[in-house]
C-alpha cells in the first residue's frame, strides 16, 4: 500500500486528488495539509511513502517544506506547479523532489507518477529538467557547486553523468557509447551512489550546478 500525504491550500484540489487517489486499490491517504508548515509536521507525525506538494503555499511553502521533509528522510515528495517553467519546481528540485507534475496532469498519469515515485523513480524527465536549469539557473551565471566533487567518478561514469545531464535515457546512452543497457544502468547506479544522489533528476542538476554542463549545450 503506497501512503499518500496531500498537501495543497486550496481545498478543492485535494478534493480532487482525494477522489482520484482513494480508488486506487494500493493507495491510502494518511492526511492532508494546507500549507507546508502542517505538511511536515503530518509528515513527522504519519511517515507517508510520497508527498503530493503544492509549491505556492501560505506560511512556509512548498520549496521549504519539501526540504525539510526530504532531509529528514521522512518521505519521497512529488511537487506540482501550474507552470511547466515553474522556478519554484526547480527550486523543489534542488531540495529534494523526487519530480515534479503540472496540476491539470491526467489523472492516469498523477497515479503512475506516485507508484513510480514510492518505487524509488524520478517522475520528471532530464529533458524537462534541463529546460528548467537553462531558463534558470543559466541566467544565474557562474558555478554555484565546487566541481572537485565529480572527482570520484571514473572517466566512464563521468561521460554516463554528462549524457544523463543532456536528456539521453539509457538505452540512448548505450547506443552512443556502444555499451549495453545493463551496462550503462550499472554506471548510473554507480553515478548516484557516489554522489550521493536519490535519483536522475538530481543528478542533472548537480551536472549544471558543477559546470560539467553549460545553459544551451547538447
Amino acid at each position: 500500500m503506497i501512503r499518500v500525504l496531500l498537501v495543497d491550500d486550496q481545498e478543492l484540489m485535494r478534493v480532487g486528488f482525494r477522489m482520484v487517489l482513494g480508488a486506487q486499490e494500493d493507495m491510502e491517504i494518511v492526511g492532508e495539509a494546507g500549507n507546508g508548515e502542517e505538511a511536515v509536521r503530518l509528515a513527522e507525525e504519519h511517515r507517508p511513502d510520497v508527498v503530493l506538494m503544492d509549491v505556492r503555499m501560505p506560511v512556509l511553502d512548498g520549496v521549504e517544506a519539501t526540504k525539510l521533509i526530504t532531509e529528514r528522510g521522512l518521505a519521497k515528495v512529488l511537487v506540482m506547479t501550474t507552470f511547466d517553467l515553474d522556478e519554484y519546481a526547480l527550486s523543489a528540485l534542488r531540495n529534494g523532489a523526487s519530480g515534479f507534475l503540472l496540476k491539470d496532469t491526467p489523472s492516469v498519469q498523477l497515479v503512475a507518477a506516485l507508484r513510480s515515485v514510492a518505487s524509488g523513480d524520478a517522475v520528471v524527465s532530464p529533458s524537462v529538467t534541463r529546460r528548467l536549469l537553462d531558463r534558470f539557473l543559466g541566467a544565474a551565471g557562474g558555478e554555484l557547486r565546487d566541481a572537485s566533487i565529480l572527482e570520484v567518478l571514473t572517466e566512464r561514469e563521468r561521460e554516463v553523468l554528462l549524457l544523463m545531464a543532456q536528456g539521453l535515457s539509457n538505452t540512448e546512452i548505450a547506443r552512443k557509447l556502444f555499451l549495453s543497457e545493463a551496462t550503462v544502468k550499472t554506471h548510473v547506479g554507480r553515478v548516484l551512489s557516489k554522489l550521493d544522489l536519490r535519483d536522475r533528476v538530481q543528478a542533472v542538476v548537480l551536472a549544471y550546478e558543477t559546470g560539467l554542463v553549460r545553459p544551451g549545450e547538447g
